[in-house]
């Protein structure tokens, strides 16, 4: 090992990152986020349903309409979806566009083979191609994909700074990232009841849907460690994206960024 490689490797090991309320290393993070998806992946999207009452499926359908894939298209409209595992984003894109081709890159396998199944089980097998692959370092050129999805994954992401530097690098010159995940509610008296569902209701659904309460308690914690619409916005800004906005849905309890590579 190379002396860069071995101060790089502490400098990792010592990083801070938030598992929840509790602070870990980046590492330690990534491992411990890798074991919460491989316990859920069988009943995460029906856990998605229980948890937001259906509401998931309207906010990633306004995510996808915010993008607007061609529904043709001369050439293929790349669009790569990070953290999407189980093909919700990429199968709602390659049925609204017959131009799209679609790449979902996740960290972890058994959310990957999840989407597999479904892909498979749409006959959309041939126009998705799922990677395993960390956010924080894409396998994938520069300049390669027309847009960069990612949905209710980037606050899982140990160094948010070069997932979103990834999407830039990625994404062609006029590309969009879009992004959608929870955030802060700016209905006064809604973020009480929300607290009162998320930290009592969600976890014993977890215990009873998934056997797995402490996975659930995380993903409620981590939603209250993620920053707020103005700061993640500031961040997207710092990572060289050009006319960063973003747009409340539901109260607050989810946004959508939008930034342009221009």
């Amino acid at each position: 090992m190379t002396e860069r490689a071995a101060n790089e490797g502490a400098d990792r090991r010592a990083a801070s990152a938030s598992f929840g309320f509790r602070a870990v290393s980046v590492d330690e993070k990534q491992d411990l986020v890798d074991g919460v998806f491989e316990r859920v992946a069988p009943s995460y999207d029906l856990m998605n349903d229980l948890m937001s009452g259906g509401m998931h499926r309207l906010w990633k359908d306004a995510m996808v309409s915010r993008l607007a894939p061609p529904r043709q298209s001369r050439r293929p409209f790349k669009v790569l979806d990070v953290a999407g595992g189980t093909g919700d984003i990429a199968v709602r894109i390659a049925t609204r566009s017959e131009g799209a081709a679609l790449t979902v890159a996740d960290i972890n396998g058994e959310m990957l083979a999840v989407g597999r199944t479904r892909a498979l089980s749409l006959r959309l097998d041939h126009k998705v191609t799922f990677v395993e692959a960390n956010a924080e370092a894409l396998p994938f050129p520069g300049g390669h994909f027309d847009a960069v999805t990612i949905a209710f994954g980037i606050r899982n992401v140990p160094r948010i700074e070069l997932a979103l530097a990834e999407a830039y690098r990625v994404l062609k010159p006029g590309g969009r990232f879009l992004c959608l995940e929870f955030s802060a509610i700016d209905i006064a008296g809604l973020d009480r009841i929300y607290d009162l569902f998320s930290f009592n209701v969600i976890p014993a659904l977890g215990r009873i849907v998934a056997g797995d309460a402490a996975s659930y308690r995380y993903l409620v914690e981590s939603i209250r460690r993620f920053p707020n619409q103005a700061r993640f916005a500031a961040m997207i800004t710092a990572a060289g994206f050009e006319r960063v906005s973003f747009e409340n849905l539901s109260g607050g309890i989810a946004a959508i960024h939008s930034g342009w590579k221009l």
